[in-house]
């Protein structure tokens, strides 16, 4: 029965045996862990044979002759490039491998927008404002990037389908200080939807007043498929939608191995078009003499090509898979019935959405917290970490082990229960 449909009394009573449920549970002293979509330890094992790939007796030349254990190719080594761009579905010719880090690239392309401004437009440091539009709920490392330089960041409510379009196209449209948008276009941190065909030829449609607009398309799930027939199959090739109408330069896109091989250890790409990719290019020299070569070597030796990490993706796909069912069947069980929260339920990547339907995620998070289990906290998904309805909260299965997860779930269904019967009732402590 729903919550909001019973009288006070049989809330209080509800109320009453909830609170001691949450005592009982409190002192057991948890100490689990769900904030962070980190691979756990048996699940990052299966990818130490990367390590094998190469010994003090190992070639070490790629394929064009390439010393890879000197200095030079700012760019990667080309057997490198077509991997990842494999990986991304777009060309070698417009794909530049780097370190281990994605984030790291997306920082620094923020940064060259302030710093030295896209093809010759003015650089942001010169503006009076710069604004980015920001999918929400989303991936808060992008909007700690954004908020570290100063930009300006506005809400766009995120769907099954993804952005809300319309506004996106409106806003875009007519104000010339938006300079950028955030997209995760596959398996969307954190809901988990996959852009439709139609967002995405939206998105590369776009009539943007500020002629430096920039999409960064972080593809950082592109084969994190949980069940398999979704790495047989790519989103739209966006680089060649935009080109249609003339918007190729607009897009920068972003992937790594950091969930594929070593979270700290892959290596990540940035792909762009021609124009884009020389100026990046130019700007990587004065930065680097080159990245780590003998990774990229060693990650290209172990996958061989794409169909190498599809086959890796399945391992990984068959470690995390139980957790998210697992979640998802207390959540079910525990909330089904009572109209207290709304969750997705993600055929792929690493998280899961929750959303208080009595707007209380922040109790919810120190209830959890009180009790042992470390939650991404309240308004995180949000720029700024102020989510306007607070509501949403973000779970991360992939660390725990099943049975650590068993218990920060239920505890989790518990703190919703519990926070949302006193919000019901008009608490506000």
């Amino acid at each position: 029965m729903l919550y909001t449909e019973m009288d006070t009394t049989a809330l209080e009573d509800i109320k009453k045996e909830l609170e001691l449920e949450y005592e009982k549970v409190r002192g057991l002293n948890l100490k689990l862990n769900m904030s962070r979509g980190k691979p756990a330890p048996d699940q990052v094992a299966v990818s130490f044979p990367v390590l094998d790939e190469l010994t003090s007796n190992s070639d070490i030349k790629s394929e064009d002759g390439t010393d890879c254990s000197n200095y030079g190719v700012v760019d990667g080594i080309p057997e490198a490039k077509k991997l990842m761009a494999d990986m991304m579905g777009v060309s070698a010719d417009n794909t530049i491998v780097c370190g281990n880090s994605s984030l790291n690239l997306m920082y620094d392309q923020v940064s060259r927008g302030f710093t030295h401004g896209y093809l010759g437009s003015e650089p942001w440091c010169k503006l009076d404002r710069v604004k980015f539009l920001c999918p929400v709920p989303g991936y808060d490392r992008h909007f700690l990037v954004t908020q570290h330089f100063g930009v300006e960041m506005i809400n766009i409510p995120i769907t099954s389908e993804g952005p809300d379009m319309d506004m996106v196209e409106e806003l875009v449209a007519n104000d010339p200080y938006i300079k950028g948008m955030w997209v995760v276009p596959r398996f969307s941190n954190p809901t988990g939807i996959t852009y439709s065909d139609d967002t995405l030829k939206r998105l590369a449609a776009l009539k943007p007043a500020a002629k430096d607009f920039r999409i960064f398309y972080d593809n950082a799930y592109c084969v994190h498929s949980l069940y398999g027939e979704e790495n047989d199959t790519q989103l739209i090739d966006i680089f060649s939608e935009a080109a249609k109408y003339g918007n190729e330069d607009m897009i920068f896109e972003f992937s790594s191995t950091s969930k594929i091989t070593f979270p700290g250890a892959g290596i990540s790409a940035i792909a762009a078009s021609d124009a884009n990719i020389k100026e990046i290019k130019k700007t990587l020299t004065v930065q680097t003499i080159g990245h780590d070569k003998l990774n990229q070597l060693r990650h290209v030796r172990f996958f061989k090509d794409i169909g190498g990490i599809k086959i890796h993706m399945k391992k990984h796909a068959d470690f995390i898979r139980p957790k998210f069912e697992k979640v998802l069947s207390i959540l079910e069980r525990e909330l089904g019935t009572l109209g207290v929260g709304e969750w997705t339920n993600p055929r792929g990547g690493y998280f899961i959405s929750f959303d208080s339907k009595q707007h209380c995620a922040d109790k919810i998070y120190e209830l959890c917290k009180d009790a042992g289990v470390t939650l991404t906290g309240a308004g995180a998904t949000y720029p700024y970490g102020k989510d306007p309805e607070n509501k949403n909260l973000r779970i991360a299965p992939t660390f725990p082990t099943i049975d650590e997860l068993e218990k920060a779930t239920e505890l989790f269904a518990l703190a919703v229960k519990l926070a949302s019967v006193r919000a019901i009732l008009g608490e506000t402590a």
